[in-house]
């Protein structure tokens, strides 16, 4: 065990973990932030994505030991009133089936937009390969995207 000073969603946090552990399960078990989905834990279906420094990453293979000072962001800390552009956009759209896997898919494309303001379809294509979506609704997080992008 030791002890990592994590920047959460703009709050200092102190937890007792072994290096080891992944991220995922810091957030979920220690701090209770539980918007952060396990969905295959091999970093393959995006259902686990979260921001470090605003890059989207896979919180199921990326253990506390690496996160240093990096600032964590999840679905949680996007937006206190869930108006973010991107979660507004998907509401817009309709997107949300089953719901499980979309905490991954919003800050994947909010990560896209922050980057990239003006998105291509292949900017998005890229930056949404690996986030799977069991219910399909592909078409729709794809016109979201482009929406939130317009707003």
């Amino acid at each position: 065990m030791a002890t990592f000073s994590l920047n959460v969603n703009g709050k200092k946090h102190q937890v007792d973990a072994d290096p080891a552990t992944p991220i995922l399960w810091v957030l979920r078990d220690h701090l209770n932030l539980v918007g952060t989905k396990y969905g295959c834990g091999i970093a393959a279906c995006g259902a686990c994505t979260v921001h470090l420094d605003g890059v989207a990453v896979r919180s199921c293979q990326l253990p506390v030991s690496g996160v240093g000072d990096k600032t964590i962001t999840t679905i949680e800390g996007l937006s206190e009133q869930g108006d973010h552009p991107v979660q507004k956009a998907w509401l817009e759209h309709d997107v949300p089936q089953c719901g499980y896997c979309q905490a991954g898919q919003i800050m994947s494309a909010s990560a896209l937009l922050e980057s990239n303001p003006n998105p291509s379809d292949a900017d998005i294509d890229a930056a949404m390969d690996g986030n799977i979506c069991r219910c399909g609704t592909y078409t729709r997080i794809k016109a979201a995207i482009k929406t939130a992008a317009s707003n």
